[in-house]
C-alpha cells in the first residue's frame, strides 16, 4: 500500500525534531519516500530541503547519532562552542548557506585570516615575512602555470628550487593545512581549481549547530546506518536495521572513503568507474588538539593564527582565543597529522604542549588546563577530513557527479571547484536533488550544462598577503 503524503508527514514528525529512530522505534520509520537521502551532513540537508521545496516526500537516514557530518560543534567540552570539523564558511558573495544562516538568526562574523610566523622563540622579522610571502607567491605561480598546461602531476614536482628555508613551511601551508595532504600527494589541477579562500565567515554558535538548525524541518532518522542500496530495476530503496525504505531515487552523500571501504553495499555494485574516481579523491588528514589556556599566556588577539618556519614537516597551525575565549587549537594535518592521530589522543596532546613550549616557553605549555582532540580518520562515519585529488585525479570529481540510473552521489568531493568546503557540499546536494527530481518526473527544469562547459573562475590580482591568507584553516573535515 502506498502511503499518502499526509501519512508520510505524520510518520516522520518525530524525525523532523531530530529524534533518532532506531530498532526500538522501527514502527515509526516510513517505509516509503519519493527520495531517500543517505547522510545528514551539509550535502544531505541541502538535498532534502530542495526535495521538500518541490513538494516531494524525502527521508534522510544518518548512521551517526547527530546531524552535521563533518560539521560538528562540541558544546560540552569548553565554555565556548568548539567546531571539531569545519569552522568557517567561504565565498561570502555567493554562499547560499550565509543567507539561510542570517534568516535563522545565527551570529556571523568576518574572520581575519592574517597570521603570525614564528621562527624558533621569536616572531619573524618584517624582511623574513616578505621573503616567505615572495616564496609562497612563486610556489603558487608554479602550480598555476602547470595547471594551465594541463599537467596534472604532483604539486611538489613543479615547485621552484629557490624556496630555501621556507620550502617545508610552504608545503604545510599549500598542502597539509589547506587540503589535508602533502604536496607530493596532491594534484596540480585540483589545487589550482579551488578559488582563493581569502574571505571567511565564522559562526559564533558553531557550524555544526548551524547545520542542525537548517535541518530542523527535515525528516531525519538518526542512528540508522544503511547496509544496502538497491538502485536499479523496480526495487529501488535502502535497507537499514529498522527496516527497508522503498524509494523512487536515492542520493548518497557518504564520504568517498566510506564508499571505497565498502561500508555500504550496492545492488548492483557501483561501477568500477565511480569506485576508481572515489579512490583518487581520498580524504586527507586534518585534526585539532583543542587547549583551554586561561589568561591568554600567548598574548594573542581573538582568532589570531600562527605558523612556524619548519623544515621537518612536524608542524601545526595555531588558532588562538576562539570567539574571544581561552580556547586555542593546534591543527595537525597531512602525513604527519595522520601518523600522530593514529597514535591516539595522549600523543596528540603531548605534541601540542611540546610544540607550544618550543615556540613560547614552558610557562605557556604549563598554562593548559584542559585538552580535547579530534580523530577524523578513526571516525567510522567519515574516515578522514576532506577530499583532495591525487596527481592525475582531478577529473574524478566530474565522474562522481554523473547520475547512475536512479542513484546520485553528492558531497564536497563531488564539486570540481568548491571541494573541501561546506558550501561545496551544500551545492553538490542541491545539484543531486535537482537531478533526482528530474529523474522521477518531479521537475521540468532542464539539466544544467556539463561541467566541461562551465565558465572558468576569474581570479583577481592579489597582494602577497592575500595569497597567504587562503591557505589557512580547515575548510571541511572534512
Amino acid at each position: 500500500m502506498r502511503m499518502t503524503r499526509r501519512d508520510f508527514l505524520s510518520a516522520t514528525a518525530a524525525c523532523a525534531a531530530g529524534v533518532s529512530i532506531g530498532r526500538a522505534r522501527a514502527a515509526t520509520l516510513p517505509r516509503e519516500a519519493d527520495i531517500v537521502v543517505i547522510g545528514a551532513g551539509a550535502a544531505g540537508i541541502a538535498a532534502a530541503r530542495r526535495i521538500q521545496a518541490a513538494n516531494r516526500t524525502v527521508l534522510v537516514v544518518e548512521a551517526a547519532d547527530r546531524i552535521g557530518g563533518r560539521c560538528h560543534t562540541d558544546t560540552r567540552s569548553f565554555e565556548t562552542p568548539f567546531d571539531r570539523g569545519a569552522r568557517w564558511l567561504f565565498e561570502p558573495d555567493t554562499n547560499p548557506i550565509l543567507r539561510l544562516a542570517r534568516s535563522a538568526g545565527t551570529d556571523l562574523f568576518p574572520v581575519s585570516l592574517g597570521q603570525k610566523i614564528r621562527i624558533g622563540r621569536r616572531n619573524a622579522r618584517a624582511g623574513e615575512t616578505e621573503q616567505f610571502l615572495a616564496a609562497l607567491m612563486r610556489a603558487r605561480r608554479a602550480i598555476g602555470e602547470a595547471a594551465r598546461k594541463k599537467i596534472d602531476v604532483a604539486c611538489a614536482s613543479v615547485l621552484p628550487g629557490d624556496l630555501d628555508v621556507w620550502a617545508g613551511t610552504i608545503d604545510f601551508v599549500l598542502g597539509a593545512s589547506a587540503t589535508g595532504k602533502d604536496l607530493k600527494n596532491l594534484s596540480v589541477m585540483d589545487r589550482a581549481s579551488a578559488p582563493e579562500r581569502n574571505s571567511a565567515i565564522g559562526c559564533k554558535q558553531g557550524l555544526g549547530m548551524l547545520l542542525a538548525t537548517l535541518g530542523q524541518a527535515v525528516p531525519i532518522s538518526l542512528s540508522t546506518p544503511v547496509s544496502r542500496v538497491t538502485w536499479a530495476g523496480r526495487a529501488i530503496g535502502v535497507e537499514t536495521p529498522a527496516g527497508r525504505i522503498d524509494a523512487r531515487a536515492v542520493i548518497v552523500t557518504a564520504s568517498v572513503n566510506v564508499l571505497t571501504a565498502g561500508n555500504i553495499r550496492f545492488t548492483p555494485e557501483l561501477p568500477k568507474r565511480q569506485l576508481d574516481a572515489a579512490a583518487k579523491l581520498s580524504l586527507g588528514s586534518y585534526d585539532r588538539i583543542a587547549l583551554w589556556l586561561p589568561d591568554n599566556p600567548l598574548g594573542f588577539e581573538s582568532g589570531e593564527t600562527l605558523i612556524e618556519q619548519s623544515s621537518d614537516g612536524k608542524t601545526a597551525l595555531l588558532v588562538a582565543n576562539a570567539n574571544g575565549s581561552s580556547l586555542c587549537t593546534v591543527d595537525v594535518a597531512g602525513s604527519f597529522g595522520r601518523d600522530l592521530s593514529a597514535q591516539g589522543a595522549s600523543a596528540m596532546t603531548a605534541f601540542a604542549t611540546d610544540w607550544l613550549a618550543r615556540l613560547f616557553g614552558s610557562d605557556a605549555a604549563a598554562g593548559v588546563k584542559q585538552s580535547v582532540t579530534t580523530r577524523w580518520n578513526a571516525d567510522p562515519h567519515a574516515l578522514g577530513a576532506m577530499s583532495a585529488a591525487e596527481p592525475g585525479g582531478h577529473p574524478a570529481r566530474r565522474i562522481l557527479m554523473e547520475p547512475l540510473g536512479n542513484l546520485f552521489l553528492a558531497g564536497e568531493a563531488a564539486h570540481d571547484t568548491l571541494w573541501g568546503t561546506v558550501n561545496g557540499a551544500w551545492e553538490s546536494g542541491e545539484r543531486a536533488a535537482d537531478a533526482a527530481l528530474r529523474k522521477i518526473g518531479a521537475s521540468k527544469q532542464p539539466a544544467p550544462p556539463s561541467a566541461s562547459k562551465h565558465k572558468p573562475v576569474r581570479r583577481r590580482r592579489r597582494t602577497p598577503a592575500q595569497s597567504a591568507n587562503d591557505a589557512f584553516g580547515f575548510p571541511l573535515p572534512r
